[in-house]
């Protein structure tokens, strides 16, 4: 696949095949990929707890929130849940500064698992309280994203925006993703004008 493809493949899924979990090993491999992710400052801060116990699942599922665009959904049904979960966390006895380390390691693993027939979707809304009681978590780990991942089993559509960038469902179940428009997003410099030299009239 090549990378163009691959990133317009890696979808922000929220519905998944319960049948088909993502096992420990994938995930860790999604890891191994995280780890070798360009740094601020090569402090690489990022530090991950992997779950892909059920019962631990559904209890980490309690901490998030879905889909905020969709006011009426309350997230997946059970048997469309993720089977697996990273937690990437920042240690803050390494820095307290790490930019978007977090966005670069949890975009990086998405791809990974879409390269491996999986998905996920990258997921900010958590109880961060609940979450780190729960996972028992040293105080020098902030919780940052935790990534949901499985067996996608729901369709996905990118479209050009046509004023609203909001995502939605039809009737058919398909989500819907307005993407702003190529001449939107590329800034093109004016150049400037010539000064007009006013001609001296006493010469």
């Amino acid at each position: 696949m090549d990378l163009f493809k691959l990133v317009e493949s890696s979808r922000s899924f929220r519905r998944f095949d319960e049948s088909v979990p993502i096992s420990k090993m994938d995930m860790v491999d999604l890891v191994k990929l995280a780890r070798i992710c360009p740094s601020a400052a090569n402090q690489q801060p990022m530090k991950y707890f992997i779950s892909d116990e059920a019962e631990l699942n559904g209890k980490i599922f309690e901490t998030l929130a879905w889909a905020s665009y969709l006011r009426d959904w309350p997230g997946p049904a059970e048997g469309e849940r993720p089977t697996g979960y990273i937690v990437i966390c920042a240690d803050t006895s390494i820095t307290k500064s790490w930019w978007c380390d977090d966005g670069i390691v949890a975009q990086t693993m998405l791809l990974g698992a879409t390269e491996k027939g999986f998905g996920g979707c990258m997921i900010g809304a958590i109880k961060h309280k609940e979450l780190h009681e729960l996972l028992n978590f040293p105080d020098k780990y902030e919780i940052r994203l935790v990534l949901a991942l499985g067996k996608p089993a729901e369709v996905v559509k990118l479209e050009s925006a046509d004023g609203s960038i909001r995502y939605w469902r039809d009737g058919d179940d398909v989500h819907h993703v307005p993407k702003r428009p190529l001449d939107e997003v590329l800034i093109k410099i004016r150049k400037k004008a010539k000064p007009v030299m006013r001609k001296n009239l006493f010469d």
